[in-house]
This record gives C-alpha cells, sequence and structure tokens, in this order.
C-alpha cells in the first residue's frame, strides 16, 4: 500500500471531486494511464459504489483494468460526508466519509481484492481506525494488513 496514494482531511462537495483527486494521485505515480478517471467516472454514473456499513459509508469506485498500469488503492478521508449513489439501492443516495479508489490489472484479482475489502468494512473497530487516522502511514498499514 503506497502511503501517498491515501488523502486524509480531503475537501470534495462532490463524488466526481473525490474521484478525480484520489485518481491524480494514482496518475501522478503512474499506477494509471490518462483514461482511468473518466472511465471510473463514467462508470460511477452507472454502476454506482456506495455501501451503507451499519453507520458508515464507503465507496469503492473503479472501473476496467485497460486503464491501469499497475494496482493500487487511494484512500480518501473527507472532511464532510460525499454524495455517492449506493451499490445496492441505485436510486438511494450514501453520506460517504471513506473513498476507497481501486485500480485493478488483473480482473481475476478484482474479485479476490473485493472480498478482502468487505472483510474489512465489516470489521467495524478496523474501518473505525481507519477513519479516525491522522496519519498516511497508519492507514497504509491498516491496508496492507487487511487486503495482503
Amino acid at each position: 500500500m503506497d502511503a501517498d496514494l491515501i488523502k486524509i482531511n480531503l475537501d470534495a462537495t462532490t463524488n466526481s471531486d473525490v474521484i478525480k483527486a484520489l485518481g491524480e494521485l494514482m496518475k501522478r505515480k503512474e499506477y494509471v494511464k490518462d483514461s482511468y478517471v473518466d472511465a471510473v467516472l463514467n462508470r460511477e454514473a452507472t454502476l454506482p459504489t456506495g455501501l451503507n456499513i451499519g453507520g458508515t459509508c464507503v465507496a469503492i469506485p473503479h472501473t476496467d483494468p485497460v486503464h491501469v498500469n499497475a494496482p493500487a488503492i487511494a484512500v480518501g478521508l473527507l472532511n464532510t460526508p460525499v454524495k455517492f449513489h449506493s451499490m445496492i439501492a441505485p436510486d438511494q443516495e450514501l453520506d460517504v466519509r471513506v473513498v476507497f479508489l481501486l485500480a485493478v490489472k488483473d480482473p481475476k484479482e478484482q474479485v479476490e481484492l473485493l472480498t478482502k475489502l468487505m472483510a474489512l468494512f465489516q470489521n467495524v473497530e478496523t474501518l473505525q481506525k481507519i477513519e479516525m487516522a491522522n496519519e498516511r502511514e497508519e492507514i497504509a498499514k491498516i491496508m496492507e494488513k487487511a487486503i495482503s
């Protein structure tokens, strides 16, 4: 987990702002291609990624591997919640505080990664540690442990 892809105290007003900010971090380090952010935004419009995890709402935006150079996860902790549509009930908007922007290179690994993230989300204590963290390195360590 690259700590440079973690943004604490992210100021954003829309889910597009969040995706662009986190996608830019990935682009700068060449994890993703120039087409990545637009591809994520287009996918999010039709296949939303918001999840209500019992008290905390998260989002896991991602797109097709063709836009990815190397696998990565960018994490954004938002100062104020941003609306994402629910993955389960797309008409419903969720107030998301934590965003995990995924760049998956191998489609086979996507299922495994999503499974590990779901396990992380179900561990309320771990998710709260991420949400309350003040240091990028602290989040990176938690994420590494959860997805390794």
